[in-house]
């Protein structure tokens, strides 16, 4: 039945992912077991499937919402934390910026592979990405622009971060269509995702 879950969140099949979220419950598997055995193994085909450029970004959302559906399900039944398992992740769109389809879909993703995300929306400024960071123990602060206008908030954001003294114990991943890994390099972020799987991959590392 793990292996039926796992492919409906491939296939983006909202009705059957809850079905069978609901019969794997009462019939005495843990949250746990089938967010590690089902679920998160049905989200990591979809990044992958994503980066290789077999699988788009409406069907990307479409797995990562029917993922969301199973969650809210499974959330009572998760120990508190053992969702957050990888750590917490803000993300936001910057301040000026508001743009957002491609920053959800990162977000929806990290939560799929078990980080806690706040996601902060669009139009964030540096003392909001900081007083997040804080008030949420951050491990990873996610920016993401679309604008080439708004990319110097990105590097404002990392010298705020710097001035609060959180520097050192948050990484700082960038990301958005005129991002690039030369841009990110330049300002001192810690990672960038050319897209939302990639993005995934290269937080787990920072936090790995």
């Amino acid at each position: 039945m793990k292996d039926q879950l796992k492919q409906a969140v491939i296939d983006g099949n909202g009705d059957i992912v809850n079905a069978l979220t609901q019969a794997l419950l009462a019939g005495g598997s843990s949250a746990r077991e089938i967010l590690d055995e089902a679920l998160l193994p049905g989200m990591e085909v979809v990044g992958a499937r994503m980066r290789e450029g077999d699988m788009f970004i409406p069907e990307v959302l479409l797995s990562a919402r029917v993922m969301q559906g199973a969650l809210d399900i499974l959330k009572p039944h998760l120990g508190e934390g053992a969702a957050a398992g990888l750590g917490t992740v803000v993300i936001g769109t910057v301040e000026g910026d508001l743009h957002d389809i491609g920053k959800n879909l990162v977000g929806m993703l990290m939560q799929g592979a078990g980080f806690t995300v706040v996601n902060l929306g669009t139009g964030v400024t540096a003392a909001d990405f900081v007083a997040a960071a804080q008030e949420h123990s951050a491990q990873i602060i996610g920016m993401s622009a679309l604008l080439t206008t708004t990319l110097p908030r990105m590097a404002e954001t990392i010298a705020a971060l710097k001035d609060a003294g959180l520097r050192d114990s948050v990484k700082v991943m960038v990301g958005g269509a005129p991002v690039t890994q030369a841009y990110a390099d330049e300002i001192g972020a810690d990672g960038y995702g050319a897209n939302a799987g990639m993005a995934v991959e290269r937080a787990k590392e920072l936090v790995g």
